[in-house]
């Protein structure tokens, strides 16, 4: 085991999911994902093997069938995937911000209906907030519903669904007027609803359109897509919770579990690229010597070593917050911020110390560097982390004078 990013206070079941996991990613990811990455090919083999691991059912309770572990367990074994194949812990991400937002705030025949199959993984979720013409501000949201009988009917465009064509459930936030006067805040007149489709592209059932694969930098391999809502009909009771205007509480509840599983991918991504920088730096020769024993790469290997380990630390801060139920926005935003933040530049250091061969797709810090950018704008940027931040901050120590 390394020395770097060790967890203390972990129970033994916690340190078995962990060492199954790393396991797992050593003999069954490692080995190909640079290969898959490259032909932009869905993981099916991987998947199915995080199935068999349960890792689909990991924070649904028990009495649905999941192993009802924490967010902290979750967390470390995102990282230890992302440490792999980034692409897979996306995967994984999606499908369980739509179990926890059931879990919390679903009626009680949604978690009977859904949790049981999502647990097994026989059913896997996608969510969706932005729009083509908006990122991360989401009171801009124009995708609608109208109540239409014991029916609503949804129209709109979203964008940047992970696990748009493989997911057959997916969670969608629109705006429904239904109830709320002319002038009530934008936040407070959004609805998360629950749509059930069968995978695949182009027309999945009437109304609702999955185009095709977003077409991207990195992050391969897990599919990014667009959604088109035309006419689609959606039972009431698949409005999440059961009562509309509650959408934008339940999302942002849902994305502070999101941002902590970006932070864990940050520190995986970050933990392999030292791994790579560390291993190259001996192996390679100049001057007579391993470039390890040179002291500019001894002091940029230190480097990368501090920010991943405190990157780590600060992942699991927020997890563990999260996990004694209170309110973690603030450390949630910090670790995001901070993990995407010390990623890229440990990436980069790795880059450097490859040379030349990391500009070459034989060498995996090739698409360590390509995956790296996807996480300063998952879950909200940069900027936005650092607003949340602030004004968290502001409200915490308000001047009293």
């Amino acid at each position: 085991m390394a020395r770097l990013a060790q967890t203390a206070g972990l129970t033994d079941i916690q340190r078995e999911i962990l060492s199954t996991v790393r396991d797992f990613v050593d003999k069954e990811i490692l080995p190909v994902a640079t290969e898959l990455e490259h032909r932009d090919e869905y993981p099916q083999q991987i998947v199915d093997g995080l199935k068999e691991l349960g890792l689909f059912g990991l924070m649904i309770p028990e009495e649905y069938g999941g192993l009802g572990e924490s967010l902290l367990t979750y967390a470390l074994c995102v990282e230890e995937i992302a440490r792999g194949w980034m692409s897979v812990s996306g995967i994984i991400n999606t499908h369980f911000i739509v179990a926890y937002m059931l879990k919390q705030h679903g009626t009680q025949e949604q978690k009977d209906h859904f949790l049981p199959r999502m647990a097994a993984g026989d059913i896997r979720g996608a969510f969706s907030m932005s729009e083509p013409a908006l990122g991360s501000d989401v009171s801009a949201i124009t995708s609608k519903a109208v109540k239409d009988g014991d029916e609503y009917v949804l129209n709109g465009q979203k964008m940047w669904l992970t696990n748009g064509g493989t997911s057959s459930l997916v969670a969608v936030l629109v705006r429904s007027d239904e109830g709320h006067p002319e002038g009530t805040a934008p936040h407070k007149s959004m609805t998360t609803f629950l749509i059930e489709k069968e995978p695949g592209f182009g027309e999945v059932q009437p109304g609702l359109t999955i185009p095709g694969k977003i077409d991207k930098m990195g992050y391969k391999g897990v599919d990014t897509t667009e959604l088109i809502m035309d006419g689609l009909r959606i039972p009431a009771d698949r409005v999440l919770g059961g009562e509309t205007g509650r959408g934008f509480y339940q999302m942002m509840d849902g994305v502070e579990v999101g941002r902590v599983n970006v932070a864990a991918r940050g520190c995986g991504v970050a933990q392999r690229a030292f791994e790579l920088g560390v291993s190259y730096a001996q192996q390679r020769h100049t001057f007579g010597k391993p470039i390890a024993q040179h002291q500019a790469i001894q002091f940029k290997l230190a480097e990368m070593a501090t920010k991943v380990e405190a990157a780590h630390a600060m992942m699991v801060n927020a997890a563990r917050k999260k996990d004694s139920g209170e309110r973690n926005d603030l450390e949630a935003g910090m670790a995001k911020y901070l993990a995407s933040e010390y990623c890229k530049e440990v990436v980069e250091d790795a880059f450097r110390i490859h040379g030349g061969y990391g500009f070459s797709k034989e060498y995996e810090i090739e698409r360590l560097y390509r995956e790296a950018p996807m996480l300063l704008i998952g879950e909200g940027t940069a900027e936005i982390q650092k607003m949340i931040i602030g004004r968290r901050l502001l409200e915490e120590y308000r001047f009293q004078g």
